[in-house]
């Protein structure tokens, strides 16, 4: 039988080169075809100009706008992708901030085309006749370029007491256990909890622009408003008496603009109307 066998497997060691270099061909013509479609489907360059706030506490002079040419057929769709590709190509002293390019962080906070938007949601307007321009949050402290100073944004949030607050004497010994919360109770803080502090929504508002260093803003007061209307806090009564005051809570005076720039659709307006109501009523509304 090994015998009969011999011819069979001398043929097949003949075969087995030439189809294992036919494989090799086929996988080779396959890895040169795809760049080649690929650059069949290149689209031709779409020069846009995008004007871009710079100024540098270095070397200090008055802040300018500085013009540059971005190829937006060869780019990412957002701004943040057009910031980022002048950063690598064309001027790596540009100064943003920037992470989760997702919406998330709310760290790449700034002006595009005179609005207030995240960068890593604003699409870019694809028309190469009109340019685009790119600031920094208004009525802000300058750090350099795009980046704000946001020291007393966050001190303003700090001042809220952004936590959960019990009263009555804790034991550290006793097991710990976890704070119930009705649906219903849970669905109040819908519209509230999703705030990611980008500041967006207050440098938009005159009011925060001329009293920034008493009037909460829009943003800390949605915040606020978050936690007096938590069924699971104690503290209810006290966090209204903090925010009963004529700078803190009654510079607002209903502009709205807090709402319509929200890069996560909230309502900050509704929020410290809210506010208002409980501190008439006495309790949150």
């Amino acid at each position: 039988m090994l015998t009969a066998a011999v011819p069979q497997l001398l043929r097949a060691a003949q075969v087995l080169p030439q189809a294992l270099s036919a494989l090799s061909f086929m996988h080779t013509t396959s890895e040169v075809s795809q760049p080649v479609a690929k650059a069949a489907e290149a689209k031709p360059a779409l020069f846009k100009e995008f004007q871009v706030y710079r100024w540098n506490p270095d070397a200090p002079e008055a802040p300018k706008y500085v013009s540059y040419k971005v190829d937006i057929n060869a780019c990412g769709p957002m701004m943040l992708d057009v910031l980022l590709k002048i950063k690598d190509e064309q001027d790596q002293t540009l100064a943003l901030r920037r992470s989760c390019r997702e919406g998330i962080c709310g760290s790449c906070a700034m002006n595009i085309d005179g609005q207030n938007n995240l960068a890593c949601l604003s699409k870019v307007n694809r028309d190469p006749a009109k340019p685009s321009r790119v600031a920094p949050l208004p009525h802000m402290f300058v750090v350099k370029d795009l980046v704000v100073d946001m020291s007393n944004f966050y001190s303003q949030y700090k001042s809220i007491k952004p936590y959960l607050q019990k009263k009555g004497s804790v034991d550290p010994n006793a097991p710990k256990k976890e704070i119930f919360q009705s649906k219903d109770s849970r669905a109040k803080l819908d519209g509230l909890y999703e705030c990611i502090l980008c500041a967006c929504c207050s440098t938009s508002c005159p009011s925060y622009w001329w009293n920034q260093d008493k009037y909460l803003g829009p943003a800390v007061l949605l915040q606020a408003y978050r936690w007096v209307i938590d069924s699971r806090d104690d503290f209810t009564a006290e966090r209204l008496a903090h925010l009963d005051d004529a700078y803190k809570l009654y510079r607002c005076k209903t502009i709205m603009n807090c709402s319509q720039t929200c890069p996560k659709g909230l309502n900050p307006g509704k929020a410290i109307a809210k506010i208002k109501q409980s501190l008439h009523k006495g309790s949150p509304v």
